[in-house]
This record gives C-alpha cells, structure tokens and sequence, in this order.
C-alpha cells in the first residue's frame, strides 16, 4: 500500500483525481463527473453534478449485495437490561417503514425533522429514514432542556419532531415529552405533529400534536430511497453555547458519504462485517459520523450504547460490550478513560473480560493527556489513538491513519494531518511560526469534503466565525504547535492561552502537567484576573478513588511540579482539589463557566449543568479571600 506522505502529497497535489477515486466507493445515481465546485468560493461544494442516497448506501446496497443477515446494527442499554441486534435487512426495513410515516405527516425532500431522543435503534431509524427520503435531520441532544430545543426549533422550523417519552441516565428516569411540551410552547414555530416513541420507563400522556410511533409504523407504506443532489444538506447539528443562538453546523450528502467511507478504511481500519464500538451520543458530531453513518456506509456492526462507562454495574461495561460482540475498534472521549481508570486504577476488570478482537482504541473530544494514553496503552497493549476534530469538520483532521501507515506514537500528539486537511500555524498577524512554536490552527481552504459547506440559513455568520480571522483559512479555534517532524500538538482552545505578566502559557500544558501526578483522575487550569500580571493560573483537581493523601499535601506537590516542569513562570501557585469539575452533557469541562464565575463575571451557567456542581466545584475559589490585587 502507499505510505502516508504519498497519499497526503496526492490528496494536496491532485484533490480532483484524489475523492473521485474515494467517491467510487459509494453507490451514485449519478456519478460525478468533477470532484470540487470552486465557484461560489469560499462556500465551496463537492461533488456538484453528482446525485445519490445516503440511506441506499448505508443499507440498501449491502442488502442487494447479499448481506442482508450480516449484523447492523447492536443496541445494548446496561440501565435498561436491554439487548437487541438488528441485521442489515432488519434496519432497512425499520427504516423503510419509518420513512412511510413521516411521508405520511406530509414530510418531503428538503423537509427537516428534529430528532429528540435517547439513546435507542429508533433514533438511528429516523434519522436514516430522513436520509431515505431526502428531508434534513437535526439531532437534539436528548435531554437538553426545553429552552434549548426551542431555540433550535425555531431555527430549523422542522415539519415534525421526533422523540421519546424518556431517556435513561444511570438509575434516573428523565421524562422527555414534558420538555417537548414546554418547548413546543416556547417556539414561535410550531411543528405539524410529534412522534412520540412510548417506553415503559414513563408512559407519557398524548397531547394534540402527538403521533403514537407503533401505531403510526404499523399502518404506514414502506418508502423507498429518493434520489438527491449530493449538495443538498443531509443535517443540521447544532453546536452548544452558553450564549447567544447555536451556529447551525450544514453537513451535505455527497462529500459527507465519500469522506466518512474514506475514512473507515483509512484511519479507524474497519471493514465490511468488523464490528465498532462508538461510546458517544448521536446527539453529537461523534455519535452522527461514527455510530450512525461511517460504519454502516463501509458494511461494518455498529455497536449502539445506552449507559455510561462506569456506575451500571460497574466499570467493566466497556470491556464486556468488547467481549461480547467481538468489537475491532473502540471510540471514545478521554473523559470515558478517566472515569474508568479512577475507580479501577489498576485495571483488573478489563483483565476479567476477552478483549482479544479489540485491535485500536481512538480517543478524542478533548486533549488526551499523556497520562491517561500510557495508562490505556500499558492495559491493553494495543494502538491507543488520539486523534483531533471538530463538529464543524465531521471527521478527523488529524489522526494517526492505522489503515494507511501507524506512525510511531508520540504522546500528546494526534499525530498527522489527515489526507484533505492542509493544517497550518499561524501567529496573530497570520504568519508561520516555526516549528515547535505555538499559535492558531488554521486549515487551508478549501476543506475537503465532509466538512460544513456553511452554517444554517447564516452564510454571513458563517464567514465571521470561521473565515474572517485569517484570509484563504479556517479558523478552528484551538492553538498548538507542529514540531520538527509534522506532529501536530492542540493544547486547547485558544482563549485557553493566558498572558502571565507578559508570558504567554498554555493551560493545557499546566493541565499536562497536573494529569501526570500519580493521585490525579482529571483537572483543569484557567487564568483568573490579576492587576499586577494580568492573569495568573488556578488549577483544580480531581483524585482517584482510594488515594490516601491529604489534599493539602496533593495541592502542594502540584504545584511545585508545575515549577519544576514549566517554571516559576507560570506562577501557578493555588490549586484546589474538588469533589467533581462542571461538564457540559457531552462530558466537556466547562472551562469557561469555570473561568467566568472565578473572574466574577456575569455569565450564565447552561440549563444543562446542576448549578450546585458548578459552585461545589468552584468552593475554593467562591469562598477565600483574593489575593491582592486580585478581582
């Protein structure tokens, strides 16, 4: 097989001949004859005479190619007992039938329709059943309170939602049609009907709108797949924020589909009939690319995952469902491993378990400390994968390409820019640095397919956000540094670079620092307001379960291990052990909440955080005395 550098170097080279060759491994109606559509620059297009179904290539054509038995689709709910296996003729004619009712409630091409539910088969049914027949999903995070689906009903202005009468977070039951009915009233667009999925968790009452899922399904005519323009939107996934109207995230269907089959191969090397295990939410860009569409384009199982990593029954969860399905490739947040590795340290429940099919194991979602990769790495003795991506980008920017070439590991790195993504360093002038120097990562436009082609109904907002900072370049928010050998390192968020009395620090590289103490499950470091240097650093930490220290003598030695590997420098000299750090739902630290309440900001907390973790969290800081100088 080719190397790396000459798949990358063909990928900036020849982009025309590099996703045709990619594009013929999905089923077109019409194939494309031309690959990027330049025209209209910067809003860019894939694949613009090419006309497809993303459903088809899912489903249907590993059916008509005689693989009809082979297993889908997996759903196993720990907190609900529940397991059910779907083969890929089974899920195509769930999602046939479902199609059926929403063309029946008036749903057409073009169409969208809000997804508002659990973790469950029928969330990926109706989201393949928009697939199926042209109309445009937009996934809700289920749970999200009722304001925040409202505003994303107002934006999207869906025909019909789709949801559940509950989801199931640990031993809680959280009613979900109660928010429905609070957010149906809160919008000023109202929707034609609801479909309402009934669990036997929480029956809920019917309302005016309301459509009975089973008795809708069994009256309904089976829909087949309609044909569309591979530049017509396959979704709309809208990415959280504290404030101000969530940026519509577009994602097409042509460069969506080829991108993500692409990707299968050669980065998370699954194949037809292998089996992937993505522990995520499809509320999120994680569970939309590879618990839903990736696995299913490229033939493989796909393992749907109701529960989280510890706590129903206990910590093993993820290595009995690797055991037990026979999952290659395994795909999670760092936060899922550190939850897991504070409560069994040493690992002895994943030696309970046969986890000899699990090959790779991908992390991502935040940086992946190089504490906990060594310690996922030395227990299973397998690739453990960090790799770098965004809502925005729909998949992987930069991985280490297990089906091309596995790159020696560096720790704290992602590894390479993938084939498509020409990743640069820019300084605030818009200059390269040198390498080994920090600054914002920007990508080179255009972004290959798979990528937003712009934001909702907002091309304006669109530019401003993403374009408008660097001329012919994607802003992705983050900063790092490309060393001498083309590892890219992303230390974090660039508002997470604070200025310590004219220095410039990274957070993440204090966080760095902090994880690698032996008592340490997870922290965080934000920069606080301080008259004399501008800002300095806090850290707050999290122990692992059983550590016998005094969390004085924890906190002391954190920060002279700060001085010791960063220096004096950066001034971190206060740092708190917690009992939790807030995180948003998708398992995020809110940094920024973190950073606004320490500062005495009035900024609000998102309705999806318990206040009262965010202020135990927070104690330390709400309650001594500041320093002088200090706000």
């Amino acid at each position: 097989m080719p190397s790396y550098e000459e798949v990358f170097r063909r990928s900036t080279e020849d982009p025309e001949g590099f996703w045709l060759d990619a594009a013929r491994g999905i089923d077109w109606d019409v194939a494309p004859t031309r690959a990027l559509d330049p025209a209209r620059a910067p809003f860019y297009r894939w694949f613009p005479d090419g006309e497809l179904n993303v459903c088809h290539n899912a489903l249907d054509r590993h059916v008509d190619a005689g693989r009809g038995a082979q297993d889908a689709l997996v759903y196993d709910s720990p907190v609900t007992g529940s397991r059910r296996t779907y083969s890929y003729a089974e899920l195509r004619d769930r999602v046939a039938a479902f199609a059926g009712v929403l063309v029946g409630l008036g749903v057409g091409r073009g169409d969208r329709v809000v997804v508002y539910m659990p973790m469950v088969p029928e969330a990926v049914v109706a989201m393949l059943a928009c697939a199926r027949i042209g109309a445009v999903h937009s996934v809700v995070f289920g749970g999200f309170a009722a304001n925040e689906l409202a505003v994303r009903i107002d934006d999207a202005r869906p025909k019909v939602v789709v949801s559940a009468s509950c989801g199931i977070e640990g031993k809680r039951v959280v009613p979900y049609k109660p928010l429905l009915d609070s957010a149906v009233e809160l919008a000023e667009h109202r929707p034609e009907a609801c479909v309402v999925l009934q669990r036997p968790e929480y029956v809920a009452e019917p309302g005016p709108l309301d459509v009975d899922w089973e008795a809708a399904v069994r009256e309904a005519e089976p829909a087949p797949c309609v044909s569309v323009a591979a530049t017509d939107p396959l979704y709309i996934l809208y990415t959280s924020g504290t404030t101000g109207k969530p940026k519509g995230v577009v994602r097409d269907c042509g460069g969506y589909a080829v991108a993500l089959r692409w990707s299968m191969e050669a980065v998370y090397d699954v194949g037809p009939g292998e089996v992937m295990f993505t522990a995520s939410d499809v509320g999120w860009v994680v569970g939309h690319s590879y618990i839903v569409y990736a696995p299913l384009l490229a033939g493989a199982t796909t393992v749907l995952y109701e529960g989280k990593p510890v706590g129903t029954p206990d910590a093993g969860q993820f290595w009995r469902v690797a055991q037990e399905y026979g999952v290659k490739t395994l795909f999670t947040a760092p936060t899922a491993f550190r939850a897991i590795k504070k409560v069994d340290p040493e690992g002895e429940l994943a030696r309970q378990y046969d986890l000899g099919a699990l090959t790779y194991l991908f992390l991502a979602g935040e940086r992946l400390d190089p504490e906990t990769y060594h310690w996922a790495s030395e227990l299973l003795g397998i690739p453990v994968v960090d790799h770098w991506w965004q809502t925005e980008t729909g998949w992987p920017i930069v991985a280490n390409p297990m089906g091309i070439e596995a790159a020696p590991v560096k720790a704290g790195s992602p590894t390479w820019p993938l084939p498509g993504w020409d990743v640069r360093v820019l300084d605030p002038a818009g200059k390269p640095v040198a390498a080994g120097e920090d600054g914002a990562i920007v990508v080179k436009l255009p972004m290959p397919p798979g990528a937003l082609p712009t934001l909702w109904n907002d091309d304006d907002r669109f530019v401003a956000s993403y374009l408008s900072a660097y001329d012919g370049f994607y802003l992705t928010g983050d900063g790092g540094h490309v060393d001498e050998d083309g590892y890219v390192f992303v230390m974090g968020r660039t508002d997470d670079v604070i200025n310590v009395a004219g220095h410039r620090l990274s957070t993440g590289g204090m966080e760095e620092v902090l994880a690698a103490h032996p008592d340490v499950a997870e922290c965080a470091v934000i920069g606080v307001a301080d008259s004399l240097k501008g800002q300095v650093p806090r850290g707050f930490v999290v122990l692992k379960a059983g550590v016998a220290s005094e969390p004085a003598v924890v906190e002391a030695e954190l920060v002279q291990l700060v001085r010791d590997r960063i220096g004096a420098v950066a001034s971190l000299k206060d740092v708190a052990v917690v009992a939790a750090l807030p995180k948003t739902r998708s398992g995020k630290i809110l940094r920024r909440t973190m950073r606004g309440i320490a500062d005495g900001l009035d900024e609000p907390v998102p309705s999806t955080v318990d206040d009262a973790t965010v202020l135990d969290a927070l104690r330390p800081v709400l309650t001594r005395r500041p320093s002088a100088g200090e706000k």
